[in-house]
């Protein structure tokens, strides 16, 4: 292995820039003539706007949707049957949906004076009845969040095996009733955009916090009615993204159209206040699970009914059947058995949209299948994992088509459990629990999942949203002084791809990584993609930059066997060099000839020259399966309800690592974010769908002190339908924490009778649990 190429652990090259103050975020954006934008969002989660009274003194500076004459509203469509759309204005016509809905746009010279106008519009509201709870949102008699579609419920996916045989006959029924909390993503950065209107050029210019720059164009020329040529759009230094930045904003729309008719700059940087209240809803799910099982613990069937709310409106491009449609297709996990029923519903509440956070509704069927097979291993009396080895598909049988067609490409799933197993200590940690520890309980917990990365266009061509999966495309072109340039159409937000994609490049041409530079985030200057979301940059956009650097090292050989003086079919590229039998020349030489000396090129030199733009396909896309088994090792306080957590373990397959230092870091931040599902994080609502957490000393997230020092071990089991092995990964780590925190308080409290079925487990809920289970006795 090289030391800069593919597996090398290199420190990433980004981090010199960020670590001196030196990144380049929205905010630091500054252009002359620019103005600020405040936005005056809806304080009732449902009602119809009477009248809407803009300042005497400032009719101008002040828009609602009246004056955004010719902007199409938001429509993400999906093609799966049932699916209903919704049309969102960007600004709100007849009336809001949600608590935060922007009802109108004001421009000043400053954010504060902005802010000034925004309290000076007046507007009569009348409110509606409010749904703000996913259960009620399907009663008959529910508020309607939508009156046209005469429901609630957005979209129905079922899977609908007959288990009329298994449920007569297993001898063992478990059955659970299982809710997730709806969160906030919370990137250090929130959202920003600067728009301007670039009259020479007859093009808007679009700086914003995105992870998807090419599909936020196709959004805005669909809103705006402009050929996409017309507008570009720019994703400077992002500082986090989690999904919560894959979206097309209406705040986008409205920027865009501003600057195209006031003629100057226009920024809005939003606050953490309109974040929590507004914008960043993700996660809130509610099962009905039954699982049969034989006297062994062996899956025979899963019975299950699923609710995910999805807020008030579809976010394009990705709509809101993403998350409930997956909870279906995912549901049964890493396991075989032979039957399988689910019905999930997507169900409109008066709340802000559901966004596709990080492990996209995985980590909700994580929790619910991990805490049934605990929840089996009790019934037959056994450990948890021992019942769980009874059921993971075992290596021998990868590929392996499982229950729902889901391909898994790899693995070794047993052998990921027994190890995290062995790492966490199970025997001596069950010796400590037969000694006892008064009021202060221990107790292990395990989830073991798969997570499909880098869809393809057959996973998505059934979906018919805004957007499909294709050709990942990247270029690579040699600099005249022999230096490499990439360009890709992924966007690096804490990935670290401008390290990753310069390894695989030198693992291709040698040249040093400190010599690759890669171009992102433009929509000007970057080949077409969908951009960074599903854990499909390593594979994809790395499988196009190693295409790039092959195709491009096709054409300095032939530039480099003349120079030589032999036959292009004897010679190689490596080392940054092009080497023949009897000599070398450096890929520096062979960029000086193609640029400063075309007179010594051979006569049948491409013409293309040292540049080239290729697509990439993995050989199968139905995507990648990386695996993972966490291990928690947590103390409760009975008598206060409080969660300690004492050894954390994760045992990870990604295929081949390109970079193990990054995947570290992406397992690590992911786990962390999985503890704040776990036992932290929650955004409450009252009856009235009003936001009850508007600032993080309501919304609580995991600092240094609650995440404990994660141990990693990984297994490197190459794909073999991707270009070096290498499957995605990025989201994972958010996967499994939350079940096995959840099943290692549940097996710390099994003595008392408690079982915790809901997230977060704070303090208050197991407080509660703990005090009910007791006033039983």
């Amino acid at each position: 292995m090289s030391s800069q190429g593919v597996g090398a652990p290199l420190v990433r090259k980004e981090d010199d820039r960020f670590l001196r103050g030196r990144g380049e975020f929205v905010a630091d954006i500054r252009l002359p003539g620019m103005v600020e934008i405040a936005f005056l969002r809806s304080p009732f989660a449902h009602a119809r706007i009477r009248r809407i009274e803009k300042p005497a003194y400032a009719e101008d500076r002040v828009f609602t949707h009246r004056d955004l004459d010719g902007v199409a509203p938001i429509r993400a469509v999906a093609g799966l049957p049932g699916f209903k759309p919704s049309e969102q204005t960007v600004l709100a016509e007849l009336k809001v949906r949600h608590v935060g809905e922007i009802v109108a746009m004001c421009v000043a010279e400053t954010r504060a004076e902005a802010e000034d106008l925004v309290a000076g519009v007046i507007v009569d509201f009348d409110e509606l009845p409010v749904v703000g709870d996913m259960l009620a949102a399907r009663l008959p008699a529910a508020p309607l969040v939508h009156e046209a579609w005469g429901d609630n419920v957005v979209l129905q996916s079922v899977v609908d095996d007959d288990l009329s045989e298994i449920a007569r006959t297993a001898p063992v029924k478990v059955t659970r009733t299982f809710r997730t909390a709806r969160q906030c993503m919370a990137p250090l950065e929130g959202r920003g955009l600067l728009a301007q209107w670039h009259a020479r050029l007859g093009q808007i210019v679009l700086h914003t916090a995105t992870q998807q720059p090419h599909i936020v164009r196709s959004g805005l020329a669909e809103c705006l009615g402009l050929d996409h040529g017309k507008i570009r759009v720019v994703a400077p230094d992002v500082g986090g993204g989690f999904g919560y930045k894959g979206i097309l904003l209406p705040e986008e729309v409205c920027a865009c159209w501003l600057a195209m008719r006031l003629g100057r700059p226009v920024r809005w940087i939003e606050d953490r206040h309109e974040h929590l209240t507004a914008n960043a809803n993700c996660r809130e799910h509610h099962y009905e699970i039954t699982a049969y099982a034989d006297r062994e613990g062996r899956l025979l069937a899963i019975d299950c009914e699923a609710i995910v709310d999805t807020g008030a409106y579809s976010s394009y491009p990705f709509s809101a059947a993403l998350e409930p449609a997956q909870v279906v297709s995912i549901l049964p996990g890493p396991y075989r058995f032979e039957k399988y029923r689910c019905r999930s519903w997507a169900v409109a509440t008066n709340k802000p949209p559901i966004l596709p956070y990080r492990g996209v509704a995985r980590a909700g069927v994580c929790f619910a299948i991990e805490l049934v097979m605990d929840a089996i291993a009790r019934a037959v009396d056994r450990e948890p994992h021992e019942v769980r080895l009874k059921n993971l598909v075992p290596p021998e049988a990868m590929p392996f088509d499982n229950i729902t067609g889901k391909h898994f490409d790899s693995g070794d799933y047993p052998e990921c459990l027994r190890r995290a197993i062995g790492a966490i200590g199970l025997d001596k940690i069950r010796e400590r629990q037969a000694r006892g520890g008064g009021e202060r309980r221990i107790g292990v917990g395990i989830a073991i999942f798969n997570e499909q990365g880098a869809h393809g266009t057959s996973v998505y061509r059934g979906w018919g949203i805004p957007m499909v999966p294709g050709h990942e495309q990247a270029s690579a072109r040699l600099t005249p002084d022999g230096g490499l340039e990439l360009r890709v159409g992924v966007h690096s937000h804490g990935q670290g791809l401008e390290t990753s994609l310069a390894q695989i490049a030198h693992a291709i041409l040698g040249i040093e990584t400190a010599r690759v530079s890669l171009v992102h985030g433009d929509t000007a200057l970057t080949p077409y993609s969908t951009g960074t979301w599903g854990s499909r940059c390593a594979v994809m956009a790395g499988g196009a930059v190693a295409s790039a650097c092959r195709a491009l090292a096709g054409r300095a050989k032939r530039i480099g066997a003349r120079l030589l003086q032999t036959n292009p079919g004897s010679v190689s590229v490596g080392g940054g060099r092009v080497i023949g039998p009897h000599g070398s020349v450096s890929l520096a030489e062979v960029a000086r000839v193609w640029y400063r000396a075309p007179q010594n090129l051979p006569d049948d030199v491409d013409p293309g020259g040292l540049e080239v733009t290729i697509g990439y396909k993995p050989v199968r896309d139905t995507g990648t399966f990386s695996y993972s088994c966490h291990a928690a090792l947590v103390a409760v306080d009975v008598e206060i309800g409080k969660v300690d957590l004492l050894d954390y373990v994760v045992v990870e397959d990604g295929g081949k690592l390109v970079n193990p230092l990054i995947v570290d870091g992406q397992v690590f931040g992911g786990t962390a974010q999985g503890i704040g599902t776990a036992l932290y994080e929650e955004m409450p609502f009252d009856s009235q769908a009003q936001p009850l957490a508007s600032t993080f000393a309501d919304y609580l997230l995991p600092g240094s002190t609650e995440v404990p020092a994660i141990r990693i071990e990984h297994m490197e089991t190459p794909s073999p339908y991707t270009e070096f092995g290498q499957k995605g990964l990025g989201e994972s780590g958010a996967i499994g924490a939350p079940a096995a925190i959840a099943n290692a308080v549940n097996d710390a409290l099994k003595g008392l009778g408690v079982e915790i079925a809901e997230l977060p487990v704070t303090p208050q809920r197991l407080f509660a649990a703990i005090a009910r289970a007791k006033a039983k006795e």
